[in-house]
């Protein structure tokens, strides 16, 4: 019998700015992950880069301001280093737990550009804060080259935002099919791919970072996976109904669209992963997505805990 296929989406809490600290935290993701091989799955990891790629960037900005032969690095290729450096703590990691386990399954980083729309309605409403404080005058130079800035009042200080456009295609699809038809396993699209604009024969990396939860449904539906699943640091999505916390567990996918259309989930953390989810399962029938804890992912895909759409 044939394995079952999942693409697994790591949230924040699998990593960390510090090298030594994400160094221990992806060994708890390396757990999940073979405890997902164990129960006969076929699995693809994307992962999310959010203090990373801002970390790259303000390093690699502030190496250009005290070498000005240096130029700052676009945010493509931040997003880039970010997929190699993550990938190679996540893949030495899943690799050391399987074979603790006396399992033996090759792991595979993919570089993963994802093409986006120039016209995507959010280059004009940038929402994704990146990098260091800046002062009233650095701002104005960033605006000055067409970037957009906003004032962090808790912080007194300026910080750039851009935008988190839709994926529309991811490019590598090919090498990752190949790599899951061998049954081995594959990170790849991680922080949600490098944001990419076709022009003709050649790839242009565009000033974007996108949401990890919709490339994650994306990659999903391109491999035709059987499961979907967001990995977080809780058991449950939960949603406040009028003024009591609620868990929620198995969803249809007309009341999952119910809850969205009520407003109940936030749009910067919760919406993104509960749309992408009945995205992923409205495409075809006899998919499921599955919203959980990182620590308990046996518990989720045995269907002892999480938050399901199907």
């Amino acid at each position: 019998m044939a394995n079952k296929k999942i693409v697994v989406a790591l949230g924040r809490n699998a990593f960390s700015e510090s090298f030594p600290k994400q160094q221990e935290r992806v060994k708890l993701a390396a757990k999940a992950i073979a405890d997902l091989v164990e129960e006969k799955y076929d699995v693809v990891i994307t992962h999310s880069n959010g203090p990373q790629v801002g970390m790259i960037q303000t390093a690699m900005t502030e190496f250009s301001r005290l070498d000005p032969d240096r130029t700052v690095a676009p945010m493509s290729i931040c997003s880039a280093m970010s997929q190699g450096y993550i990938g190679f703590d996540l893949q030495n990691a899943i690799r050391s737990e399987l074979l603790s386990r006396g399992l033996y399954k090759p792991v595979s980083t993919i570089i993963t550009q994802v093409r986006v729309d120039p016209f995507d309605r959010a280059f004009n409403a940038p929402s994704k804060v990146i990098g260091r404080l800046m002062t009233k005058e650095e701002a104005e130079n960033e605006k000055k080259k067409g970037n957009y800035v906003e004032y962090e009042e808790g912080d007194e200080g300026y910080r750039r935002i851009i935008a988190s456009p839709k994926p529309i295609d991811i490019y590598e699809i090919d090498a990752i099919k190949a790599l899951v038809d061998a049954h081995q396993l594959v990170i790849a699209a991680g922080g949600g791919g490098i944001p990419v604009l076709e022009q003709r024969t050649g790839l242009k990396g565009a000033s974007a970072v996108i949401e990890k939860d919709y490339t994650a449904a994306k990659l999903a539906d391109m491999l035709d996976a059987d499961a979907l699943m967001i990995l977080t640091s809780s058991d449950n999505l939960t949603i406040d109904v009028d003024g009591e916390v609620k868990e929620l567990g198995t969803l249809t996918t007309k009341e999952a669209e119910e809850l969205i259309d009520k407003g109940y989930f936030d749009p910067i953390t919760s919406l993104p992963k509960i749309d992408a989810s009945l995205n992923f399962v409205l495409a075809k029938k006899g998919r499921k997505a599955i919203i959980s804890n990182l620590a308990k992912a046996k518990d989720a895909i045995r269907g002892k805990i999480g938050t399901v759409i199907e």
